[in-house]
């Protein structure tokens, strides 16, 4: 549990870095406030987990490349967490070229609501779905989940992530990291439809499933 508590914070560290630097001050009210989330959030996590779920724990906070894992993936992933690495830094930036003002207050708590939606989201999926790694492989003794958000759509954590990609620019306050939130979001369908694709092939009943939940992401759109 100590070291995934180091990594938490080791990982913490480097948001903090990479949202503050390209801002140029220390005096970015909400840069703390997102920081606070993901730090309080990330320690919830690993503390419900460790007590609730400790093999979902370890698969996700290991490496994001692993044994079994589909090649293409190993790509995406990698590709997605350096644009994700780019986006903050981004974000940051373009909200001090406007000196912090150009997101109105109200939208900027609007993205925090967001971002607590999203940890909301997946804790239900944690919840439910104890095979939820972050990589896409087949488990030993993995199991179509149909019950909590997946009795609503297909890739619940997806479906959450969406709420991060439209909250973090927006607390920020950046226009421009919202603009750039939709190749995230473009790139999380692209995975759920290839991810099907796996699942369907490998895992026993997802076919079934799938055709009694019929939306991946958006009920009633897609």
């Amino acid at each position: 549990m100590i070291r995934y508590v180091l990594q938490l914070l080791a990982w913490m560290v480097f948001m903090a870095a990479v949202i503050l630097w390209p801002a140029g001050t220390l005096n970015y009210p909400a840069a703390w406030v997102l920081i606070a989330i993901f730090t309080l959030g990330g320690a919830a996590m690993v503390l419900w987990l460790g007590k609730h779920d400790p093999k979902l724990l370890r698969e996700r906070m290991a490496s994001p490349v692993q044994r079994g894992q589909k090649p293409w993936d190993r790509i995406w992933l990698t590709l997605f967490m350096l644009g994700f690495c780019i986006w903050l830094p981004l974000s940051s930036w373009d909200a001090a070229r406007s000196g912090f003002t150009a997101v109105p207050f109200w939208l900027q708590a609007l993205g925090a609501v967001f971002i607590l939606i999203e940890g909301a989201g997946i804790w239900w999926t944690f919840r439910e779905n104890s095979f939820a790694a972050p990589v896409v492989k087949l488990q030993e003794g993995q199991r179509t989940i149909d019950t909590g958000p997946y009795a609503i759509v297909r890739h619940p954590m997806y479906a959450s992530a969406l709420f991060l990609f439209l909250g973090v620019p927006l607390l920020l306050g950046s226009w421009l990291g919202l603009v750039f939130a939709t190749l995230f979001v473009f790139a999380i369908a692209w995975r759920a439809v290839h991810e099907e694709m796996a699942l369907r092939a490998e895992l026993d009943g997802y076919e079934a499933y799938a055709k009694r939940v019929r939306y991946r992401l958006l009920p009633g759109v897609w």
